[in-house]
């Protein structure tokens, strides 16, 4: 034996490869310095100058503004039907939109796949699409009044348009998708072998869901609810096509002072009392829930003394009838047919769940029709040979497809917005993926400030952001600039850039650039051979969602666009409020089509990093 060997110093460990250089660039005020610079000059100053300008003229300090909005009932009146409508939507949005998250967070994943991409494509359809779909349905010679001429219900056709029912349908076609997203994003985390053990002890089934899962799942209805309130009261779109001048909601006000009374000061006092509505609302669900639950915390963690003894008894109280009433209703429902080969203890055991599956099932079905059907009934009325739109259509023609090719407008607004749309995407990619990095893999301190500071542009009316947009745009000119519609646009964009990275990151396995870094790769080469083709589908995915937010963004393109050189809801928009022709029915044929081939590539991307990581 050699001896020596035994004297020598045990060899020292090998040390643990350092992170490649690019990564010690991207320091955590790298990282969150685009995002933080853009939505401070594109977001915070513009809507503070507006906000400012409610109490500052010419002469000074001045709240002439305030007393003019206060001194009308008109004012009050419309932000009483703007709290009204906005309430309506929101509960029948989360009402209707609960069994879909249900269904859809209790299915495999390739089942869930199916359903979810039926919500995504309604989600991410045009609102105009979608409320040009609701002008047709509803109108005079549409659909239903023509179904029920057919069946002899009605003698005449029904005044179904310009009223506040055809507003609130038409909200809520347009918002539920979010109220359904919203509410997944919580249900998918709920253990479901809780419901599972209460239903093994004795519970029945409508029993079990209310006072087992349905308690576990508020976090997500208060969340769907908050989501669709806020954007809700910053509607204009619906309220202005099917509602009447009963209907009119306060962002049609701000508009009007804009556009053309020119009036900044009597615009930002009503943008502060549209953003003070938002604030309270916020406060009020902060108070209840916790803002910590929209950021992934449990409402469990608040002060359980806060809600009184009272409060408790009475929502088990509640909750224990509506457990009874489901109950008595599953037990009436048509029984699901037994198969052969199950015992009879399990078929019993079984039978309340089948017929609640069967019914949730027919339920989700109908719902999702209804989010579908209007806007796959374009199609046929964009090949109809007439030139009124009515239904059914008569014969087959592409003529209308032809006028948009022969039409200057429509071709340079396709243009322009592809173009915008790229840029967007781009911009938002680049600035939105370093602030993933950092929020999904940095452990800084205020993350949840971070965060909600990041998503700020989608809680703030985009109203607000499009008007301080515009008075910022109009002293800086850009004003009717490419350039300047990318930037407004990438701020109301970037924050589903974040937010699809962050989910991608948090798949993501960094010992894989450790590891490569440590057999010698050069970061660039790291870099290409292994992050971006495991990051390289959830950075296409972004840029997608960020195009289709920038190819549908109609509310700055209003104010901001310019001249004749406009983007194509901002034509569509001229256009249906001018008349109402079957040229509109093709172009919502193929923004529809559009978006559904987006959907369709998103969604391949997406599983495709799944699979990679």
């Amino acid at each position: 034996m050699d001896h020596t060997t035994l004297t020598e110093p045990a060899t020292r460990p090998a040390p643990a490869p350092r992170p490649p250089t690019w990564r010690k660039w991207l320091s955590p005020g790298a990282k969150s310095a685009p995002i933080v610079v853009l939505l401070l000059v594109m977001l915070i100053y513009p809507v503070g100058q507006l906000l400012l300008l409610s109490v500052h003229n010419d002469s000074g300090f001045t709240l002439i503004e305030y007393r003019r909005l206060f001194a009308s009932p008109v004012y009050v009146d419309v932000l009483l039907i703007t709290l009204k409508i906005s309430l309506w939507t929101t509960f029948f949005s989360v009402l209707t939109g609960y069994p879909i998250a249900y269904l859809i967070s209790s299915l495999t994943r390739e089942r869930k796949n199916r359903l979810l991409f039926w919500v995504l494509l309604s989600f991410w359809t045009s609102f105009l699409v979608r409320t040009f779909a609701w002008v047709v349905l509803l109108g005079r010679h549409g659909v239903i009044n023509q179904l029920l001429l057919e069946l002899g219900i009605i003698d005449q056709p029904l005044s179904l348009l310009y009223n506040l029912p055809s507003v609130i349908v038409g909200m809520v076609h347009a918002l539920m998708p979010l109220a359904v997203l919203t509410m997944l994003s919580v249900m998918e985390n709920i253990d479901r072998r809780l419901p599972s053990a209460a239903a093994t002890l004795g519970a029945r089934p409508g029993m079990v869901f209310w006072k087992v899962y349905f308690p576990l799942s508020l976090p997500g209805v208060a969340a769907g609810a908050l989501m669709v309130f806020v954007t809700a009261i910053g509607f204009f779109i619906t309220p202005t096509l099917l509602g009447g001048r009963h209907q009119t909601m306060i962002t049609q006000l701000i508009i009007d002072q804009v556009m053309q009374a020119l009036n900044w000061g009597f615009a930002g006092a009503i943008s502060v009392l549209l953003l003070a509505v938002v604030l309270l609302v916020f406060l009020i669900y902060d108070r209840m829930v916790g803002l910590s639950t929209m950021a992934g915390g449990s409402s469990a963690q608040r002060d359980s003394r806060k809600s009184g003894a009272w409060s408790r008894k009475l929502g088990a109280v509640v909750l224990t009838a509506l457990g009874n009433a489901t109950d008595a209703v599953i037990g009436v429902l048509p029984k699901r047919r037994k198969r052969a080969g199950n015992r009879p203890g399990k078929r019993t055991s079984k039978r309340g769940e089948n017929r609640e599956s069967l019914t949730l099932r027919v339920v989700v079905i109908l719902l999702l029709v209804f989010l579908s059907a209007p806007a796959f009934l374009m199609i046929p009325l964009s090949f109809d040979a007439a030139s009124g739109l009515t239904w059914p259509p008569h014969g087959f023609s592409l003529r209308w497809y032809q006028q948009i090719l022969d039409s200057p407008l429509w071709m340079q607004a396709i243009t322009r917005s592809m173009l915008v749309g790229v840029g967007t995407g781009i911009l938002s990619m680049l600035i939105g993926t370093p602030a993933a990095f950092l929020l999904a893999r940095s452990g800084m301190r205020g993350k949840a400030a971070m965060l909600a500071f990041v998503l700020a542009p989608i809680v703030v009316p985009r109203m607000i952001i499009a008007v301080g947009v515009f008075y910022f745009f109009a002293k800086i000119g850009l004003i009717g600039s490419s350039f300047g519609l990318m930037l407004g646009h990438t701020v109301v964009a970037v924050p589903y850039v974040v937010i699809t990275m962050m989910a991608v990151l948090r798949n993501y396995d960094t010992r894989l650039d450790l590891a490569a870094h440590s057999m010698g790769a050069r970061p660039w080469a790291t870099l290409r051979r292994i992050t971006f083709p495991i990051l390289g589908a959830g950075l296409m995915s972004s840029f997608l969602f960020a195009f289709a937010t920038s190819f549908d963004e109609l509310t700055i393109a209003l104010f901001s666009s310019g001249g004749l050189s406009t983007t194509l809801p901002k034509q569509f928009w001229d256009e249906i409020t001018m008349q109402i022709s079957p040229v509109i029915a093709a172009v919502s044929t193929c923004l529809f089509v559009f978006v559904t081939l987006l959907i369709w590539i998103a969604d391949r991307l997406r599983r495709r990093s799944l699979a990679t990581t």
